[in-house]
């Protein structure tokens, strides 16, 4: 018996997630796709709105592999200019519109976007000046650039076919946001399938029902995203994470998936009358982006029923394990085992492997791996690691060890990353900003534990002699200066930093003297 087109598509090498998306349409044009709020769009209008946007941006002379920016808040319309694009054969910059002004200047340039899609609750034209971006679109309408309905290409107007390979780049994800030089990581449409292709193993379907309160321009969110919809299911689109919102809206569409941060996890577990609410449609949740405590774990096992996935990995790629903490009730404490296919090995300063039971820095291979930093060859040289064949790994930076069944358990991170409600916080940002002040000598950032972020940032400052700066006038000057995301959550003076024999900043005793005096 001849089997479905999409089930053949589905068990492909390689295949387009918009081709999966128009063979929905075709099979099931009623079934609903997205839902924003009370709004919603079907297969068979979400297939047509994607033609017309591919067939407007090849009407503005867009070819394959060039790129757009999207700085806007979760909506259906982003979603639709995402998908389109890529029916087009075009690259995505999803931009965080919580970045500075500059920031966006910095990565709309870096992707070199030949168009911006914007809404009027983020940045303002304006804030775009001098990137190169000479046309803008605002997907609901707003005064800032052209509607985005009368941008749109008519009604049954059909875009070229493009020929897409694996290696095609799919979009580029940027990294820093904040007032360092922004990294854009090149993912392709081979990365992208990769995802959709353990799909399966999650029970994802036509039945799928996904709550997605995270925003689109985080790699986080986009893992569930495209393989909801790769295979035929319905993503509930929230503009704004409130826990109680989200256990109304969970419980009123029977959601069997869901993406969500520790810190969300945190927040809805400590509703008063989370257990109130029926929550049995759920199958699988997952979790990435922080450190996700092993009580914490224990307790959404316990109380929330469907499994829980938890994936350790970088947006860069390479490898990812996986912990399914359904059935490891041991293993809590650790982010699980190599996913399958995947290669994870550690090695030590010098680049060696080591051996089983040393602690080393985490590297990693798999199929789904970034092409590279765009435009940043350096870059991307330094976050590759080869074992002797000419294996390609992807370094993350983290340090771990397995155990003896072969988990992996995180002892610190290597690059001092701050993971604060999902979002990438890199101190070195934050120092660079400090240092602009006439008055700071010295500064040195870290991340302290937080009940609301899970991380905050706290600042330790070294003041030029006699300067005389108030430290919440330094906390207030940095603040305005950085991104929403990125600022800081306490700032102290200090006579000097603790170095090391060798000179360098001791973080963790920054650290630890904050939460002993705290």
């Amino acid at each position: 018996m001849q089997m479905e087109p999409v089930a053949d598509l589905l068990q492909s090498d390689f295949a387009l997630i918009s081709d999966l998306i128009r063979q929905h349409a075709a099979k099931a044009p009623r079934r609903r796709a997205l839902v924003e709020g009370e709004q919603s769009l079907d297969y068979g209008a979400l297939d047509i709105l994607l033609d017309r946007v591919a067939a407007a941006l090849q009407r503005d002379g867009l070819l394959v592999g060039d790129a757009i920016a999207i700085c806007a808040g979760m909506s259906i319309a982003y979603a639709a200019v995402f998908l389109g694009a890529l029916r087009a054969g075009i690259v995505v910059a999803p931009l965080a519109p919580g970045a500075t002004a500059g920031s966006l200047i910095e990565m709309a340039s870096d992707a070199q976007a030949r168009m911006l899609f914007i809404d009027a609750g983020y940045p303002a034209p304006e804030a775009f000046a001098g990137t190169g971006v000479a046309v803008r679109i605002t997907l609901d309408g707003s005064a800032s650039g052209r509607a985005f309905d009368d941008w749109l290409a008519a009604p049954g107007q059909m875009p070229r076919a493009v020929q897409l390979e694996a290696n095609s780049p799919f979009n580029i994800i940027y990294s820093s946001g904040t007032t360092g030089q922004p990294k854009g990581i090149v993912q392709s449409h081979g990365m992208r399938w990769a995802h959709v292709r353990r799909g399966k193993s999650y029970r994802y379907g036509a039945a799928t029902v996904t709550v997605l309160s995270t925003p689109l321009y985080s790699n986080t969110t986009l893992v569930v995203f495209f393989p909801t919809l790769a295979f035929g299911g319905t993503v509930l689109l929230m503009h704004k994470f409130n826990a109680l919102a989200y256990l109304q809206l969970a419980q009123r569409m029977r959601a069997s998936h869901t993406m969500l941060v520790p810190v969300q996890y945190q927040r809805i577990m400590a509703c008063d009358d989370f257990d109130s609410f029926d929550l049995s449609g759920f199958e699988v949740k997952f979790s990435t982006s922080a450190p996700f405590a092993a009580a914490l774990k224990a307790d959404v096992v316990k109380r929330w029923p469907g499994d829980l996935v938890e994936f350790y990995g970088l947006t860069e790629g390479g490898g990812t394990c996986i912990l399914e903490a359904h059935r490891h009730p041991a293993k809590l404490h650790t982010v699980g085992k190599p996913a399958a296919g995947h290669d994870i090995r550690l090695i030590d300063e010098q680049g060696q492997e080591l051996a089983p039971g040393e602690p080393g820095e985490v590297v990693g291979h798999s199929p789904g791996m970034m092409l590279g930093y765009h435009r940043q060859p350096g870059k991307t040289r330094e976050a590759e690691w080869f074992d002797p064949s000419g294996k390609r790994f992807i370094r993350t930076g983290d340090i771990g060890c397995f155990d003896e069944d072969g988990f992996l358990v995180l002892l610190d991170r290597k690059k001092d990353l701050i993971i604060s409600g999902g979002f990438n916080i890199y101190p070195s940002d934050l120092e660079a900003v400090l240092q602009r002040h006439a008055d700071v000598r010295e500064a040195a950032v870290v991340g302290v534990p937080s009940a609301q972020w899970g991380e905050t940032p706290v600042a330790f400052v070294v003041g030029r002699p006699g300067c005389g700066v108030a430290a919440d006038d330094l906390l207030q000057w940095v603040n305005q200066r950085v991104g929403k995301t990125q600022r800081l959550s306490a700032l102290q003076l200090l006579a000097e930093l603790p170095r090391s024999a060798i000179g360098k900043v001791l973080k963790r005793e920054l650290r630890d003297r904050y939460l002993t005096r705290s």
